[in-house]
């Protein structure tokens, strides 16, 4: 049902399901289309009240219909992920699009730091179907085995997929050294059994530029 025309724009073929996008994310479609706004990402008001609560704020709109619906948001590469019945963790701004039939949530991924006591959190996407996340140029899927563990720059990080550990770190990278940081910078240690969605571009993260 999802299927990509170039890397920036997602078509989804529809005969009379359901998807969830990010809100105002259609740029076309063919056929007859309803949308409707929905509230906590999708998962009615104690999703909208735990987002509220945790920071991870994610606006969806549910789109049914029969015929093609084109999606896109401000040309990010896009990249299909299959879900058989396990989990995707994937921060809120990365999602694009997930089948109807995928259940959404959020998840505690641990404490930023023993002396701050800030909690982070990230959306979860599970069951069986597909999902569409977005990254800021191509993602690169990194292979993660317990004899390879990983550490990300969060501000890189895009999502995972596996039977993964996660912790953080305090680290060091370019701009700390060049002074250019603006006070605790911090990694995410990934181990386990999995893959790490990173892109080729750093945002600012809670942990200041990191």
């Amino acid at each position: 049902m999802f299927r990509l025309q170039g890397s920036k724009t997602l078509a989804v073929d529809m005969t009379g399901d359901a998807v969830r996008a990010k809100n105002g994310s259609m740029v076309a479609y063919d056929g007859q289309m309803s949308f409707k706004k929905l509230s906590g990402g999708g998962d009615g008001l104690r999703g909208m009240v735990t987002r509220r609560l945790t920071g991870e704020q994610m606006t969806m709109m549910e789109v049914t219909g029969r015929g093609t619906c084109w999606f896109a948001d401000r040309a990010s590469q896009i990249s299909l992920v299959q879900l058989r019945g396990d989990k995707l963790y994937v921060e809120a701004s990365n999602v694009l699009a997930t089948d109807g039939g995928l259940r959404t949530g959020t998840s505690f991924t641990g404490m930023r730091g023993g002396a701050t006591g800030n909690g982070l959190f990230t959306t979860t996407i599970e069951g069986t179907g597909q999902a569409a996340i977005m990254s800021d140029g191509q993602a690169v899927v990194l292979r993660v085995t317990p004899q390879y563990p990983l550490t990300v720059d969060p501000g890189a990080y895009v999502a995972h997929q596996g039977n993964l550990q996660q912790h953080f770190q305090s680290g060091v990278n370019f701009r700390t050294l060049m002074g250019e940081g603006s006070g605790e910078s911090f990694q995410i240690r990934f181990e386990g059994d999995g893959v790490v969605y990173v892109q080729p571009s750093e945002r600012n993260t809670i942990g200041g530029d990191v």
